[in-house]
């Protein structure tokens, strides 16, 4: 390869390259450039082109330029307006440029072009493969460019001469400049000839992807033509037909909209959505979706109310009417609807009712919703784990819906709703998430008024919301939850309470639901009150209706096949329709014994008698502890034995006693599990009175915790315990002094007929509870 070097006036080209062979027009407008024209036209009408780096650039140095360019010869110049020059071209040669001069009135270059008597040599056989092989390539690439002409495609494929087949079709193909510059620098023919393959190959690759998208985007759009003809078509037809009352989905949605009780952020949040589903189509898949979403936002009662009713007698009366007993659930309502009619506002209370089951919990919501007339919904929560039950589910997943909360709202169809949550303290957590926690936000005044649900998305105001709770166990509820609610107790029914509750509430239900009348069933009062000592112990009275169904279903029987014309159930004939009596009450023993003392304990049916027994027989010190136990009474065993061997000496024990007999506690109905801090001065009673031999008066019960130096600790449960102890015949009950609040909150009902003592250590107790 050979060097020659020439001297040249240069132009810098912008945003173009030219190549060998290739005859091509550009208008000259810079002053330079202009003179460099003139300069080849007095010269030998030679010139050199070269592509700036950077088209922007007004005067470019040599840096800012490629290093090959073209030696063009000029053809033709015409003169246009505004001083330009519109100036024709041939490419004859690639040249290098070595030295370029910017300061004087043109550009001049110093180029170095290439002797092409000095290129590469290719083989026969590699050359005629490359030549099959670009113009397959070509081929292809005008198969997916239809564009180009068939003359020219017919003269390209005729080429036989390698050299000009590679630079007519570089020239005869629409190329960017930047790929045309780098065809312009391959001056070996070999990688000439690769760089274009791997250009033609890309294009061909890019050309099959284009075309399919366009062919997909045609499809789409013909069928939505053809949609949008059919639909024209059917209204049409419908129009003929008298059916033009028909509207759109969105037209309707956007009606509904017009009418609905909303903040103007809502409805546009609404309407954004309504033109959202406008534009996806009728078909598409997120339609169905954006359809079912509006529709729930415009269901929600985001700002329609009911209005309360402010009679508070007539409050008064149904609650009354509905339920006997429960004066703190029926007060406190009541107190809320004298609050509401004096402020004509008042922020709704969140109550949690907490009692033992089928004791109507449940049934007062509703007695309160039926007395304030408010919409009335359920949200049972027992068993419930995904947090998304309550805070509804993200659009984005397959199958959303609104949380529970949300669906209540848009089931009562107004803000302002008695909302029942049902067995709140069942609720649990798993991996999808904490649902306490999330109610948390439902339950606090402060923030319920913004509640977000994740599937509405919008803020939701639950603050009139009136939420009523119901729970069994109130130390199964969170701490921080149970903060958020007023707690109100609704203890066990006493025999009277259930008495009055089967005459007037649940003997009318059982006589409707089995068709019968008054005129053919009566049950008289005895037979209400041995049901509900013999055939049911519970806290509430659920099972009670269960005996009176029973009842009501063999009277039936009785009246259709014997022609009876009435039932008449008495205490005497109660077992002909229930059977045997299933409980029967552990009464008080007959004589004072020697180490038996009875305890009170409260169960998740009431309250019972617990009768605890202690054996002392010689042995080795041992201390052991039977009947089913958990760990809070067996510490109190423990406590109990420490006491009493403090005060041995008062009692006149043996200073080796402890270490030469054996202490045996028994709690009898060992089956059934027993715990709680409740039994305490119970068992260190009967420990002393089986250690002293000393018998403990039969007709006392004792309830409370005892601490190692003899103080008596509060407890719970009282109202169902001394329920306990007067249906076991006992007379006197002895209670921590510290609960004397409490036994003042009992009816008199329940305490009448038991003498209750107040004791602050285990000395008070030893006095009454020993025999003298």
């Amino acid at each position: 390869m050979s060097e020659l070097i020439r001297h040249l006036p240069a132009i810098a080209l912008r945003g173009m390259t030219i190549l060998p062979d290739m005859i091509v027009h550009f208008d000259v407008s810079r002053d330079k450039s202009i003179k460099a024209t003139e300069a080849a036209m007095l010269q030998d009408q030679n010139i050199f082109l070269i592509a700036q780096r950077d088209a922007e650039a007004e005067e470019p140095q040599q840096d800012q330029l490629y290093r090959i360019g073209i030696i063009a010869v000029i053809k033709q110049i015409i003169k246009l307006p505004n001083n330009i020059l519109r100036v024709l071209v041939e490419g004859i040669e690639r040249a290098e440029l070595s030295y370029l001069e910017t300061d004087g009135e043109y550009l001049k270059a110093e180029v170095i072009r290439f002797d092409t008597e000095e290129m590469e040599e290719i083989p026969e056989n590699s050359r005629e493969a490359m030549i099959r092989n670009l113009k397959e390539i070509f081929g292809q690439y005008a198969l997916e460019n239809p564009k180009i002409g068939k003359e020219l495609i017919k003269q390209l494929l005729e080429i036989a001469d390698l050299k000009r087949l590679v630079d007519q079709i570089a020239i005869n193909i629409p190329l960017y400049y930047e790929e045309k510059q780098k065809i312009l620098e391959a001056v070996n023919l070999t990688a000439r000839y690769e760089l274009l393959s791997v250009i033609l190959s890309n294009e061909v690759e890019i050309s099959k992807i284009k075309n399919d998208l366009q062919q997909k985007v045609k499809e789409r759009i013909d069928k939505n033509q053809r949609d949008y003809i059919l639909r024209e078509q059917l209204k049409l037809i419908r129009e003929e037909l008298g059916e033009d009352n028909t509207v759109s989905d969105a037209d309707r949605f956007a009606e509904e909209l017009e009418t609905l009780t909303a903040r103007d952020s809502v409805k546009e949040k609404i309407q954004k959505e309504i033109q959202r589903f406008k534009n996806s189509g009728q078909n598409s898949s997120e339609s169905a979706v954006q359809r079912a979403y509006i529709e729930t936002l415009l269901e929600m009662p985001w700002d329609k109310k009911s209005q309360d009713k402010e009679d508070i007698k007539n409050a008064k009366q149904i609650l009354e009417e509905d339920h006997y007993g429960l004066e703190k659930v029926k007060e406190r309502v009541l107190e809320f609807l004298a609050v509401r009619k004096l402020t004509q506002k008042g922020d709704s209370p969140i109550l949690c009712l907490v009692g033992p089951p089928g004791t109507g919990k449940t049934s007062i919501a509703r007695s309160v919703a039926r007395a304030l007339d408010k919409q009335y919904v359920r949200i049972c929560l027992g068993g419930v784990r995904d947090e998304a039950e309550i805070r509804g589910h993200r659009r984005t997943y397959i199958g959303a819906m609104p949380g529970r909360i949300a669906a209540g709202l848009r089931q009562a169809g107004v803000k302002n709703p008695l909302m029942l949550l049902d067995e709140i303290d069942k609720v649990s957590s798993d991996y999808k998430g904490d649902t306490s926690s999330a109610l948390l936000e439902v339950l606090d005044s402060e923030q319920n008024c913004h509640f977000r649900d994740h599937y509405v998305e919008i803020p939701i105001d639950l603050s009139e919301v009136l939420f009523i709770a119901t729970a069994n166990d109130v130390n199964a509820i969170p701490r921080p939850l149970l903060d958020r609610m007023e707690l109100i107790e609704v203890g066990s029914y006493t025999e009277n309470e259930k008495l009055h509750i089967a005459k007037e509430h649940l003997y009318r239900k059982q006589l409707e639901k089995h068709g019968l009348t008054p005129e053919l069933l009566t049950i008289s009062d005895g037979a209400y009150s041995k049901m509900a000592r013999g055939y049911t112990r519970e806290a509430g009275v659920r099972n009670l209706e269960r005996k009176i169904g029973e009842i009501c279903r063999k009277a039936a029987r009785e009246i259709m096949e014997d022609h009876k014309k009435m039932v008449r159930i008495t205490e005497n004939n109660l077992g002909k329709y229930l059977g045997k009596e299933r409980y029967v009450f552990d009464m008080a023993n007959e004589t004072d014994e020697i180490g038996i003392a009875r305890g009170l304990a409260w169960t998740s049916v009431g309250g019972d008698t617990l009768q605890i027994e202690v054996n002392i027989m010689p042995g080795k010190g041992e201390f052991r502890l039977t009947g089913q136990m958990g760990d809070v009474m067996k510490e109190s065993a423990q406590a109990g034995i420490s006491f009493l061997r403090s005060i041995s000496k008062e009692y006149k024990i043996q200073d080796d006693f402890f270490k030469k007999n054996d202490i045996h506690i028994h709690i009898p109905e060992g089956a059934v599990p027993k715990d709680g801090p409740s039994a305490g001065i119970t068992m260190a009673t009967a420990m002393l009175s089986a250690m002293t031999k000393i018998p403990v008066r039969a007709d006392v019960a004792m309830t409370g915790e005892i601490t190692l130096r003899g103080r008596v600790l509060p407890v719970g449960g009282l109202k169902e315990k001394i329920l306990a102890a007067k249906n076991a015949g006992i007379k006197m009950v002895m209670v921590p002094a510290k609960n004397k609040r409490d036994i003042a909150e009992i009816s008199q009902e329940i305490k009448k007929g038991i003498d209750i003592r107040y004791v602050e250590n285990m000395t008070e107790v030893l006095e009454n509870a020993l025999a003298k």
